[in-house]
């Protein structure tokens, strides 16, 4: 896929009112066109690379101020100049900063399209410095998860993959693969001169060498994920269990109703908090229990949805009462979930214990904390017994070259998969060509991460999930 050679435009900061507003032009002919909006001391075609120019934008010519008031000033705008290759995009590119809010940012905008750029596409300017080389797949990604962060680790993930780190480590072991595939292939070509077309022992060694480093490198992908993206944590327990008062005590402030009196939560409460660098998003529930009046079956009924539809459940159980009917059909539900017991009002005598739970056998991981969300003793175990079940295991921080992408995960699986295949073909002393074929295929996979091997209509798609302006 070839860079585009037309000038393109967009607002590259937020809507609404701000002190400023950034309207960024892209392209071969950006200076000509930037020229035709701004008035200032000089034309910028003139301009030194990374300097900055304070004037006017103006309607260009033949494109008068269609409001009728006789001005063609637009806004007092400063002009950055930025030459290729040394800008975003290593094109000529021009940034106007005008006043914020949309009506400042969009005449500018009309102008430099009076003027002769085009509107640019989503993400079409972080498509052009891939396709100019500037930055490779897994760091145009990190863009947008660096616009998108909500906690430090998130950033700090963003930022590392922005400046390469997982990019070199990946390239430095698709080295060690085509190596390794040069090898094999120079005893397919040259079996005679090489002795013989068997993969050799230390060619296997750093096959499976390279798998390892994929696995470790994916043993980052729970938490890296987590960071990234947050994990919904859904409350579950039938009626005056403490469910709410143990939201508010986890968020430090009374933000869900509580009263003695059954059935005070009728619908989905959420706020979120932030666990070893892991946002977690909290859902109050309706407590489950069969009858009550219609409004609060229906709130019933979509705590039962929510549970369904969550990756991580608090179950919230009362230690001071026996197990009723309700607490096995709310164990019946956490099937294929990471689950979170809470036993609550540990401050109370215990009537429940570990040894007295419901059998939970399909659950994906448990773990069991006793609590006073009245006390609060406990609450820092329940945290984090959370962050554990949300991703953050022990010791966890960002990795410099984590995996946090699901596309990089995936992408990265097939490709250990692939070099393991090929380790086995090698010891069981199978033709070097079925070696040679895992191997390519390792490499592919590889090259998917950074975008050397994805096509151009997947570059398309990937790319128009960005941001206008980014």
């Amino acid at each position: 896929m070839q860079p585009p050679d037309d000038v393109i435009a967009a607002i590259a900061t937020a809507p609404g009112p701000a002190g400023l507003a950034v309207v960024r032009v892209s392209g071969a002919g950006a200076l000509a066109v930037a020229d035709a909006v701004f008035r200032g001391g000089a034309p910028l075609a003139g301009a030194a690379a990374n300097t900055m120019h304070h004037g006017w934008a103006v309607w260009p010519a033949g494109a008068e101020d269609t409001a009728g008031h006789g001005s063609r000033r637009l806004d007092e705008v400063v002009a950055a100049v930025f030459r290729a290759p040394r800008s975003y995009t290593r094109e000529d590119v021009i940034e106007l900063s005008c006043h914020g809010g949309p009506l400042p940012a969009g005449r500018v905008l009309a102008a430099l399209l009076h003027a002769g750029a085009r509107l640019a596409r989503p993400g079409e300017f972080t498509l052009r410095a891939f396709l100019n080389g500037r930055l490779d797949l897994a760091q145009a990604e990190a863009v947008a998860d660096l616009i998108h962060a909500e906690t430090q680790a998130a950033q700090e993930l963003a930022l590392s993959q922005l400046a390469g780190t997982l990019s070199r480590r990946l390239e430095e072991l698709s080295e060690r693969v085509g190596d390794s595939l040069a090898e094999i292939e120079a005893r397919i070509d040259f079996a005679e001169d090489v002795g013989g077309i068997e993969t050799p022992a230390q060619v296997v060694a750093a096959i499976a060498g390279v798998s390892e480093e994929l696995t470790g490198l994916l043993a980052s992908a729970a938490y890296a994920r987590a960071v990234r993206e947050g994990v919904r944590v859904v409350l579950a327990g039938r009626p005056n269990v403490g469910k709410s008062s143990l939201f508010n005590a986890l968020l430090g402030e009374a933000r869900a109703i509580v009263t003695a009196l059954p059935g005070t939560t009728r619908d989905l409460v959420s706020e979120r908090i932030e666990i070893a660098g892991v946002p977690i998003t909290l859902v109050d529930t309706a407590g489950w229990r069969a009858g009550g009046d219609p409004i609060e079956a229906i709130g019933v009924e979509r705590a039962r949805e929510a549970v369904d539809g969550a990756r991580v459940a608090l179950w919230v159980l009362d230690r001071a009462a026996p197990l009723a009917a309700e607490d096995h059909r709310i164990a019946a539900s956490l099937d294929g979930k990471r689950v979170l017991v809470a036993l609550n009002k540990s401050d109370r005598p215990a009537v429940l214990g570990r040894a007295s739970l419901p059998p939970l056998p399909n659950v994906t991981a448990l773990e069991v904390v006793e609590v006073s969300a009245t006390t609060g003793l406990g609450l820092g175990g329940l945290q984090e017994a959370l962050g554990r079940l949300s991703g953050a295991t022990e010791g966890a921080a960002p990795l410099a070259a984590a995996v946090a992408n699901p596309r990089h995960v995936e992408a990265l699986e097939r490709a250990r998969a692939a070099l393991e295949r090929a380790a086995g073909a090698a010891r069981e002393l199978r033709p070097g060509e079925i070696v040679a074929l895992e191997l390519r295929e390792a490499l592919a996979c590889l090259g998917e991460v950074t975008g050397r091997t994805l096509g151009e209509d997947l570059l398309e798609r990937f790319f128009s999930r960005f941001c206008v302006g980014m």
